[in-house]
């Protein structure tokens, strides 16, 4: 019969953490019992663990002070059991209690190192961090977390300070990644808000595909005065343009200057299909904005430059007879729409980069994730909730449609630049061809 009482499946996930003392198991314990209680303490595996916890801390006792009751030379250094401490080791992003052995000398305290090496593991900010992302309010967390007998340092207060602590390790992360090693072909830049605050959040295509994220910076509006100097941190940290970059944005004014400013006359602009598509109808009346929005997306889909261009001339014209402030709105920045015709890639990259819709995918995710915060308090908040969510997307996001064309964009990118190799392939230099 075994001595442990049977292990009870949790009924719903609100149960509330157990108050009684933790039990923990020794190995003569569990080497006499029958294999249905071997199997259940190997799936609550917290008995399993403490009793290696044990093991590990009484094998160094035994090192450093002999077997217990055993004769001991008589030496002035010699190392001598002295009780036991209450403490704790870390488990399931929890804290167990446990007591710890004490060691002294003459000399005073002797610390176990294995015990140093048991509290400092565990990757409770990690787990917590988790946790408390993924929909669990500090003040249910205690409710909500794994029920582990005898846990310690789960009050809502606790939980709040380590979710704090473990998300602005995510933000320093963050914003100190450097890009050294990255050959970035392509970077996308559109703005995510939160409450009244603009996080513009600068997304990188390297040129096998990857998306990066190179950063974010916080703005009232896409301003250039607030993005220039983010822009020329992100070369400071690493980011090439020498080879020319495509900068993908929505036709915002200040995107564009901070833009240019920073990257110089190394930096070609794709403006926004999808926002120019939708900024022209927003003058049209709602009752012929199905066809309009048909018709310019037929003209933009035509695969050459020419073609493309003649088509939304023509519509271009028409518009002017029926309001010309929508073909105002169509004419400004036309040709920038136009980039990845006039480059003669619409065809094998245009899916990818003829909108901003990658960075906006990554804002519907982020929103999924951060939704669940009622009140932005500060800058701090918003700044830590987002640099969590965008690392915690990162990993799991494709490659762009059509990744293995993207050395064809450097090269497009070279040509239209005017820009040129020169040198041995180890030691490539960049420089302005002589026009």
């Amino acid at each position: 019969m075994s001595v442990l009482q049977p292990i009870r499946k949790r009924k719903c996930k609100t149960k509330l953490l157990t108050h009684e003392e933790v039990r923990v198991v020794n190995r003569e314990d569990y080497e006499g019992f029958e294999i249905d209680t071997k199997v259940e303490l190997i799936r609550s595996l917290i008995p399993i663990a403490l009793m290696h916890v044990y093991e590990v801390l009484d094998a160094e006792v035994q090192v450093l002070a002999g077997k217990r009751y055993g004769r001991k030379p008589d030496e002035p250094e010699k190392i001598y059991r002295h009780g036991s401490n209450k403490s704790s080791v870390r488990m399931a992003g929890q804290k167990v209690p446990i007591q710890v052995p004490r060691l002294r000398k003459p000399g005073g305290e002797v610390s176990l190192t294995s015990y140093a090496a048991l509290n400092g593991t565990g990757d409770i900010d990690e787990t917590l961090l988790k946790r408390v992302f993924y929909g669990i309010s500090c003040r249910n967390y205690e409710t909500a977390a794994e029920a582990i007998p005898g846990a310690i340092g789960l009050s809502g207060s606790t939980v709040s300070r380590k979710f704090k602590k473990a998300s602005a390790t995510e933000l320093k992360r963050l914003q100190e990644r450097t890009f050294y090693d990255e050959d970035i072909v392509a970077l996308f830049l559109d703005g995510k808000t939160f409450a009244k605050a603009t996080m513009v959040i600068a997304l990188g295509i390297t040129i096998t595909g990857e998306k990066r994220f190179l950063g974010f910076v916080e703005t009232d509006t896409e301003n250039a005065k607030v993005l220039t100097p983010f822009l020329r941190s992100l070369i400071e940290r690493g980011l090439d343009v020498s080879r020319g970059i495509l900068v993908v944005v929505d036709g915002s004014k200040g995107l564009k200057s901070a833009v240019k400013k920073a990257f110089g006359s190394n930096v070609i602009l794709q403006r926004c299909q999808w926002h120019k598509r939708e900024n022209v109808l927003s003058y049209l009346p709602k009752n012929q904005q199905d066809l309009w929005r048909k018709r310019l997306r037929l003209a933009y889909d035509r695969p050459t430059y020419k073609e493309a261009h003649a088509a939304l001339k023509e519509l271009l014209i028409e518009l002017d007879e029926t309001n010309q402030s929508a073909a105002s709105s169509l004419a400004e920045g036309l040709e920038e729409t136009l980039t990845l015709h006039r480059l003669g890639l619409y065809g094998i990259l245009g899916r990818s980069f003829k909108t901003t819709n990658c960075l906006e995918s990554v804002n519907s995710l982020v929103e999924e994730r951060c939704s669940k915060v009622d009140y932005w308090k500060n800058s701090g908040q918003r700044q830590r909730w987002l640099a969590t969510a965008l690392l915690d997307i990162e990993p799991r996001l494709y490659k762009v449609k059509g990744y293995r064309q993207l050395p064809k964009l450097r090269e497009a990118l070279m040509r239209e630049l005017k820009l040129e190799v020169r040198g041995s392939v180890d030691d490539q230099m960049l420089v302005k061809a002589v026009v």
